[in-house]
């Protein structure tokens, strides 16, 4: 590892990992030492095409030569084309977007759509879940961590466990606007959502006059096999809030949601949402998605990591658990030491909790790579388990 002190004027909000980068290519970057390392924290997921993914940077380097901003109250083509192709790939009572600049800020406008729209103000969240880390979108996360050295949070918030209907039910009142609920629990672990339980909690929005959101935030764009994880179960939303992988690497987020939920002119808005650069790299990024066809191949890819890494034998393993190439491994210890260890050894992954390692890698990552990923880590488990 390389030695790098914190920047003068960084605000240092972040846990440092150790290392500096300075550039990347594809699944793997590189940092300010000359190291190169493969990538299986891709921006939490953002970088899905990798990085300098060259039509990306292409649309970016052609769109910034021409117009870099344009508000929402004017139209602008590219903005119109990314809208469009964006509703081809959700079901067609999805196909209303308003456009953000990252999923807290899409979580946000969801919460007030939901509450305009049905005159309610409750918001049923689940236990483990992430939602972000703005004022209305860290009151839907549960772990108090997060959320307690700000209170008072935004009032209206209750938490019930997860793939649990009966709690789920029993939470719901008269004044509840809405239920959030991710399908993979990311940050919470890595955790999916039984396709039942998510039928169950479809029918009883829909008998209640509750609508039903669905954080993509980081599922979304093919992560889990599917061009949206909700799509596994055979479900529709009212509606699905997206960031992350939605533009190639830039930042964006975005609500989408049906015919019925029409928030008036000058009741929410973004300055910088939808700008043309953002939409020209988001269409960009759709294209390649769908050439490659990239679900597919998230899914394809996503079953031999799985079946790899079910091969460690490792006693240090608790359960490896996701969908796609999105994977969590539970370990009957601390997280940390592996993850160092990893990034020391070429490898870069994410906590997911005290006790989760999760994999997020670009989903064009070659095979060798994977196979790479999981030979270190069966190495750093064989020496962490012999220094015991």
């Amino acid at each position: 590892m390389n030695s790098v002190s914190l920047p003068k004027h960084e605000f240092g909000i972040y846990h440092p990992r150790g290392i500096t980068i300075t550039e990347g290519t594809g699944s793997t970057v590189r940092d300010s030492t000359g190291q190169t390392y493969i990538d299986c924290v891709a921006g939490h997921g953002a970088a899905a095409l990798g990085h300098a993914h060259p039509e990306v940077v292409g649309a970016i380097q052609q769109q910034a030569s021409t117009l870099l901003l344009c508000p929402g109250s004017f139209a602008n083509p590219v903005r119109s084309r990314f809208l469009t192709a964006l509703a081809g790939l959700l079901p067609p009572s999805l196909h209303r977007t308003f456009l953000c600049n990252s999923g807290s800020e899409a979580v946000d406008a969801a919460i007030k759509f939901a509450r305009f729209h049905t005159g309610k103000t409750e918001i049923i969240t689940a236990m483990r879940g992430f939602h972000g880390r703005t004022m209305g979108a860290m009151s839907a996360t549960f772990t108090p961590a997060y959320r307690e050295p700000f209170a008072p949070q935004v009032p209206g918030f209750r938490y019930v466990p997860f793939n649990r209907i009966e709690a789920l039910e029993s939470a719901l009142t008269a004044d509840t606007a809405a239920v959030i609920l991710e399908i993979i629990q990311g940050e919470g672990g890595v955790y999916p959502a039984d396709p039942i339980y998510l039928h169950h909690v479809r029918q009883l929005c829909s008998q209640r006059d509750i609508l039903l959101i669905v954080d993509e935030i980081q599922t979304g764009f093919c992560r889990t096999g599917k061009w949206f994880a909700f799509q596994h179960a055979g479900i529709t939303p009212d509606m699905v809030v997206l960031a992350k992988a939605i533009a190639g690497g830039m930042p964006m987020g975005a609500v989408v949601c049906g015919e019925d939920i029409r928030p008036p002119a000058g009741l929410h808005g973004s300055t910088f949402g939808g700008n043309p650069l953002a939409c020209a790299a988001g269409l960009a990024s759709i294209g390649i998605m769908e050439k490659l066809d990239l679900a597919n191949i998230a899914a394809e890819k996503g079953t031999y990591l799985l079946n790899r890494l079910a091969g460690i034998a490792s006693p240090l393993i608790r359960e490896i658990r996701g969908r796609g190439l999105m994977i969590g491994m539970e370990l009957k210890q601390k997280a940390k030491p592996v993850i160092d260890r990893l990034r020391d050894r070429g490898v870069l992954v994410l906590p997911a909790g005290p006790r989760v390692i999760r994999l997020l890698p670009p989903l064009i990552i070659p095979t060798n790579q994977l196979d790479q990923v999981v030979e270190t880590l069966d190495d750093v488990l064989g020496d962490l388990q012999h220094q015991q």
